[in-house]
């Protein structure tokens, strides 16, 4: 089968596109055939193994499991001999990893019967940012109907979700993104948004009841001063910060300080789960949330995709079709 392969961390210049054996499913897996890849900053972080805190989970010296891809959606072609849950020939979405390939594992408790009103690219571009931006909005920081709701990086993969969550549960929502997000980000459900190439969050006259920060460029005090007195922070995922905690270092602090304010501080770490995979495909298929997709690339160009992941601020999400 074709995959994109990668042997040692480092850049996009790594990955090739190489013949190798389908993988077999374990009892507890199914094998999907993938029809299409999500790339988002995760991919990024499996390509890169950076921060290097993270290569104790991912592989010390080189990827353990060297085909690049987390999420996708496919088809069932075999299951492992304890699944239940699915069949050959189901459509599924989900936590795929090594997704960029013909043919791709996946445990059967990371993984759903795909939105049936989606197309593959669109489904592929909905489980990690999708459920990250779930897991971000809920609990003490799920926005009540009228507070107000400050998305950085409203443009992105998480953001765009972040966006049209947040309006669904009736917050009022401002999007910070670059100004060609704009237009997207108001017609996700942004009530107000800021261009940080000539604005910032300090600015504005409002104060934010929760504050959803996937950008990781901001300081704890900066981001605190945009917040209500007992308002939440939600920093999402490790961007930014030093090669070996990246932005990690800045969620700890925020954790550790939390407990001595007023605010709330988090840190997000996404888990794949079933169950958040079905909400989103009932959220999809009532038309609540929408895939928003930049780019589409064949799996020969996924080179290129992470490429543009890196430099080229996509609005929503890129994938990779196979």
């Amino acid at each position: 089968m074709k995959a994109i392969v990668q042997d040692a961390y480092g850049t996009a210049d790594l990955l090739e596109l190489r013949d190798i054996d389908r993988p077999v499913p374990r009892d507890d897996e199914v094998l999907v055939e993938v029809r299409a890849a999500g790339v988002g900053p995760e991919v990024w972080h499996l390509m890169t193994g950076r921060p290097y805190v993270a290569r104790a989970v991912l592989g010390l010296r080189k990827p353990k499991n060297p085909v690049r891809g987390w999420d996708g959606a496919g088809r069932v072609e075999a299951v492992g001999a304890k699944v239940t849950d699915f069949k050959p020939g189901d459509e599924v979405f989900g936590n795929c990893e090594g997704s960029f390939a013909e043919y791709a594992r996946a445990k059967a408790d990371k993984i759903a019967l795909k939105p049936a009103n989606l197309t593959f690219e669109q489904a592929a571009a909905l489980p990690v940012s999708g459920m990250t931006a779930l897991q971000a909005l809920s609990g003490t920081s799920r926005p009540q109907p009228g507070q107000r709701v400050l998305v950085i990086g409203a443009s992105g993969g998480v953001g765009t979700y972040a966006v049209q969550l947040a309006t669904m549960y009736g917050a009022e929502v401002t999007g910070v993104c670059g100004p060609g997000g704009a237009d997207l980000v108001r017609s996700l459900g942004a009530t107000h948004v800021i261009d940080y190439t000539t604005a910032d969050i300090s600015d504005s006259p409002h104060r934010y009841d929760v504050i959803v920060d996937n950008a990781g460029l901001r300081s704890l005090p900066v981001l605190r001063s945009a917040l209500t007195p007992r308002g939440t922070l939600v920093i999402v995922g490790g961007e930014g910060g030093t090669g070996f905690f990246g932005g990690m270092s800045r969620g700890l602090r925020a954790v550790l300080l939390s407990p001595f304010i007023g605010q709330n501080l988090r840190n997000l770490v996404s888990v794949a789960r079933r169950e958040d995979l079905v909400t989103l495909k009932d959220l999809a298929e009532k038309g609540s949330i929408t895939p928003a997709i930049d780019r589409v690339y064949p799996l020969s160009e996924a080179p290129a995709a992470l490429r543009h992941l890196e430099n080229g601020h996509p609005r929503g999400k890129l994938v990779v079709t196979v």
